[in-house]
């Protein structure tokens, strides 16, 4: 389970003395148990459900990262791009381009999804296939190309 991997990194870390990774070990885990316990009862999460929580972490590091360059903070940027890196080691890896591209063409024809119309029913229908291995924005904006106006 990928909780188990992610406490055993966290002990390797510390006896590592590796402060960056430890800091962001500690991150993961607290955020994985705060989605555990939030809603009306509190459960354990599977791996996809974890892999969405690092997921949400990883995206506001590029957005922290991005942030932190604009200001002029480099050291602070280089530090959010290092916990970055951190993260996306728990991630599965992403879609290239070109088959994000014939993963959505794919979907939208098994689906029968032509219309703009139906763009609500295309992206459940892609999300469900892309399981957080691309942006959505980027996932989103194929789809709307990949359909007509009628």
């Amino acid at each position: 389970m990928l909780m188990d991997t992610i406490r055993a990194d966290l002990t390797a870390a510390m006896k590592a003395k590796d402060a960056v990774r430890l800091r962001t070990l500690r991150a993961i885990i607290a955020a994985v148990q705060e989605a555990e316990v939030s809603g009306e009862a509190a459960k354990t999460l599977t791996d996809p459900e974890i892999e969405k929580v690092i997921s949400a972490q990883a995206k506001r590091r590029v957005e922290a990262a991005e942030a932190f360059a604009e200001g002029g903070r480099d050291e602070k940027a280089a530090d959010e791009r290092a916990e970055l890196a951190i993260l996306e080691e728990y991630l599965p890896e992403g879609l290239s381009d070109e088959e994000l591209a014939l993963l959505v063409a794919r979907v939208l024809a098994d689906n029968g999804l032509t219309e703009k119309a139906q763009m609500g029913q295309a992206m459940k229908a892609v999300n469900a296939e892309v399981a957080g291995r691309a942006d959505g924005r980027a996932v989103a904006d194929l789809v709307k190309s990949s359909l007509t106006d009628s």
